[in-house]
């Protein structure tokens, strides 16, 4: 166990830690519970969205948590250069939804899985080979900046979720007073549990919430267990179920987003290793944004949407302190098993929305306070860098928040900027660089900072 020194957080385990198995599958529950409606929510929307039948959308749900479960283990403890032995759980991204959805209706699905095949490799496998190189230009005043607006721009996908999402929607019960009381009710004891109580029950606040506030929901007539009835046993993955096709315009533009999924993981991970008061180092970055590409490539393969980490689990990592990759291996290994079985899987999203809205709120909100962290620690907050965060989350959140302001660029352009994640980076990037500064890699004053180089590991300057 650390104790708060130079940054870091409290740590009940510690990166290679081992918990006790008990305690340690608990612990990996509770991650895969808030991630695994988002991650497979990605799957039902596209789905719907292209206008695939029950068969095809449940075989891609399958498809993401498989992958997702295999990019997790992978990500914790690598295969060769793959891999960045963090705790990160890895699930399919909603930064994809959009482009996936386009371009299955005007080109088919075959077009879809072939731009993920050849862009995830190539774009997040060229930045992570050479981000020794470009690493000097994500300090942690930019990448502080990344993991904020990840943070914040969920918040209202934690909103959505909590008023009861897309069913509740469609059921004219958006909002309902049994929605909002749900999420209220899982917010406020995982909360509580957290602030107020040691051990165990702090670990497991999340989880527990999330068991109290299903349970409530299941004695008010909220939960439909006919999914899990029309499920199988078991399922077995079958390649290229979809075919491949090569569109050039789909290539384009998933390549952009490939290059937002990377952004976001070097997001996702400093705002893990801000855990320990650093940001990661030139191998850990190299293997977490080769994991996020060849598995996304290979997922493709068997019809998965791209891999990619996932914010809200950074936020157990600081909420509870335990930074234990074990723990996450072990999440990852579930979600391969109920990739496996669509049983057990329909059992997990009978779940109502508003339950995990309460949990998904708070997790996004920690992300983003630890990306203020990661700035604090590392960055004088004087009169240049106040600006660069102030323009930096004002182009982001403002994009995030009023998206058609950008409906006069010509599409793929729309696509683009209109991502917050992209948004927030290149204006930090940009105006870091070159503005003179000491996080500026051009007109940095090494001798002067050496905080910021011995955060973030070995320097490369």
């Amino acid at each position: 166990m650390s104790n708060e020194t130079d940054g870091s957080i409290q740590l009940e385990y510690e990166i290679d830690d081992r918990p006790p198995w008990p305690k340690s599958i608990l612990l990996g529950l509770q991650h895969v519970a808030v991630m695994i409606v988002p991650a497979t929510a990605v799957a039902f929307v596209v789905a719907g969205g292209v206008g695939l039948d029950a068969a095809d959308t449940a075989y891609i749900v399958q498809m993401v948590l498989l992958f997702s479960g295999l990019a997790t283990v992978v990500q914790a403890y690598t295969v060769g250069p793959v891999g960045a032995r963090l705790p990160i759980v890895m699930g399919s991204s909603f930064t994809f939804v959009g482009a996936a959805i386009t371009i299955g209706v005007d080109y088919g699905m075959a077009a879809v899985f072939g731009a993920i095949l050849v862009t995830g490799f190539t774009v997040e496998g060229l930045i992570g080979w050479q981000f020794k190189r470009i690493k000097p230009f994500f300090p942690p005043l930019v990448t502080g900046l990344v993991v904020v607006i990840i943070g914040l721009y969920l918040i209202p996908v934690g909103m959505d979720y909590a008023a009861g999402g897309a069913t509740a929607e469609e059921a004219g019960e958006f909002g309902a007073l049994h929605h909002i009381g749900l999420a209220a009710l899982v917010l406020a004891i995982a909360v509580g549990l957290n602030m107020f109580t040691a051990g165990v029950t702090r670990l497991l606040s999340i989880l527990a919430a999330i068991g109290v506030g299903y349970a409530v929901a299941v004695v008010a007539g909220l939960v439909d267990f006919s999914p899990v009835g029309d499920a199988a046993w078991i399922a077995v993955p079958s390649p290229t179920r979809f075919g491949f096709e090569f569109e050039p315009v789909a290539i384009v533009v998933f390549a952009f987003l490939f290059l937002v999924s990377a952004m976001e993981t070097v997001g996702d991970m400093s705002g893990v290793t801000a855990a320990e008061g650093r940001n990661p180092t030139d191998k850990e970055f190299r293997g977490g944004l080769f994991n996020d590409g060849i598995l996304s490539s290979l997922g493709s393969i068997f019809s998965a949407f791209p891999i990619t980490s996932f914010s809200q689990n950074v936020g157990i990592v600081n909420f509870t302190g335990v930074m234990s990759r074990h723990v996450v291996g072990i999440s990852g290994v579930i979600l391969a098993v109920l990739g496996l079985s669509p049983k057990v899987g329909a059992v997990v999203t009978t779940i109502p929305s508003a339950v995990f809205g309460g949990a998904v709120l708070l997790m996004v909100g920690m992300v983003a306070a630890s990306g203020v962290r990661l700035i604090v620690l590392h960055t004088e907050l004087d009169r240049r860098n106040m600006v660069i965060v102030a323009v930096s989350l004002g182009l982001g959140l403002g994009v995030a928040t009023t998206p058609e302001a950008l409906s006069g660029l010509p599409n793929a352009a729309e696509t683009f900027f209109g991502e917050p994640v992209i948004m927030t980076a290149l204006s930090a990037l940009l105006l870091n660089t070159f503005v003179p500064g000491e996080q500026s890699p051009l007109f940095d004053a090494v001798s002067s900072s050496p905080a910021p180089e011995a955060a973030a590991g070995p320097s490369d300057d």
